[in-house]
């Protein structure tokens, strides 16, 4: 099956809301707000927070549809502002890099289509958006997966391995198995 990635905006809202409820709100309905200011804060409706912001272009991600135009999974992305919640934040600030232009902080990919290259595209239409929207440098902080094994619903930051393919470096490790990553897009 062949993927291509798009933007999540105005007009792939439906795809994304429709893949989010076909896996009961990702993670226990998060509708990939944790990394959004809005996270934790009480009585907060996660969908409708998420729909809010991208309706008004404050959240970001590449959206991978299979060749039916059904949303398969995607790749969170956006300014430090838009998202201020990182991993392992402790340890992050205690040598804290240099503050990215922007943050790739969450994959999803449908448990169906989990092995065949779901988060490969969403990462690579990620850095394109990102090279259109002026590029920068982008941080990320995954996981080291060589050597272990480790369950997929746990890698929602992808692996460091798949970043490295697209020519990420390892800045700093900051938890048992997670690292800083970063590098530099050129804008398109």
């Amino acid at each position: 099956m062949s993927y291509t990635a798009r933007p999540l905006d105005s007009s792939t809202w439906p795809a994304f809301a429709e893949l989010v409820e076909r896996n009961n709100g990702i993670f226990g309905g998060c509708w990939c707000i944790g990394f959004h200011p809005e996270c934790r804060q009480p009585g907060v409706d996660h969908r409708a927070a998420k729909e809010d912001r991208v309706r008004t272009d404050r959240a970001h991600a590449a959206l991978v549809l299979d060749e039916s135009g059904i949303a398969q999974g995607w790749c969170q992305y956006g300014s430090p502002e838009e998202l201020p919640r990182i991993k392992h934040r402790r340890e992050y600030e205690k040598d804290a890099p240099p503050l990215p232009d922007w943050r790739i902080t969450c994959f999803y990919v449908d448990t169906k289509h989990r092995g065949h290259g779901v988060a490969r595209t969403a990462l690579g239409g990620a850095i394109d958006q990102i090279a259109r929207a002026g590029g920068g440098l982008v941080e990320a902080i995954p996981e080291v997966t060589a050597g272990r094994e480790a369950q997929g619903r746990f890698l929602y930051s992808a692996t460091v391995e798949l970043f490295e393919d697209f020519e990420f470096d390892r800045v700093r490790q900051v938890g048992k198995h997670a690292w800083i990553v970063s590098r530099v897009v050129d804008p398109a």
